[in-house]
């Protein structure tokens, strides 16, 4: 695996995937070594255990393979659309280690971020999100507006509670229990629980 962190652009992971849907196995090799750093560190942050972000990044580069004709620049970047694969899979390891891998407190809250930061460019991403993913959507949609912006602002846009609060023109620890309340609330709706 290449360990830069510089992306190629989105034109050469294009014709890379498009070089995969046709099942050439060198583009498929130049995709998987210019991409998987960065997808296996979402896989990371969403499972918490390199194993388990190993194997999510090893079911997501096939499903890539399998999937790569299925592609469709217009409706996403490549990025989008592999690293909604990734979360999927992550999703999915996740939930056949429920017992070793549960979610609470501040691994929840990297989780919603790891999630969050990424969103759907378009109706056929959402299409392609786990029922863990549509479930989180759904629950987002719940958040009272001023709340929803502030956690957009910060996972979205990936802005500290400080930036956010200036943007909001919010005293700090307002946002902070905006943001922290709207954690509880996810976390309580995506396991079944209501909250007040």
């Amino acid at each position: 695996m290449v360990q830069s962190t510089n992306l190629p652009n989105s034109l050469e992971l294009n014709n890379w995937i498009r070089g995969a849907a046709l099942k050439d196995a060198v583009a498929f090799r130049k995709l998987y070594e210019a991409s998987s750093p960065r997808l296996y560190g979402l896989a990371l942050r969403i499972l918490r255990r390199r194993e388990l972000a190993e194997e999510a990044l090893q079911e997501s580069f096939v499903a890539i393979w399998d999937h790569a004709r299925d592609y469709q620049e217009g409706l996403a970047a490549p990025m989008t659309w592999m690293s909604t694969i990734v979360r999927n899979k992550s999703f999915d390891v996740l939930r056949r280690h429920r017992h070793e891998a549960e979610l609470d407190g501040v691994e929840f809250d990297d989780a919603v971020m790891a999630t969050l930061r990424d969103p759907v460019a378009s109706p056929a991403d959402l299409h392609q999100l786990s029922s863990e993913a549509k479930a989180l959507a759904a629950c987002m949609a719940a958040l009272d507006e001023q709340h929803r912006h502030a956690v957009g602002l910060a996972f979205f846009h990936d802005l500290s509670h400080s930036e956010v609060a200036r943007r909001l023109a919010l005293p700090l620890g307002t946002v902070k229990t905006w943001i922290r309340r709207s954690l509880v609330r996810l976390h309580d709706c995506l396991t079944g629980r209501r909250t007040g």
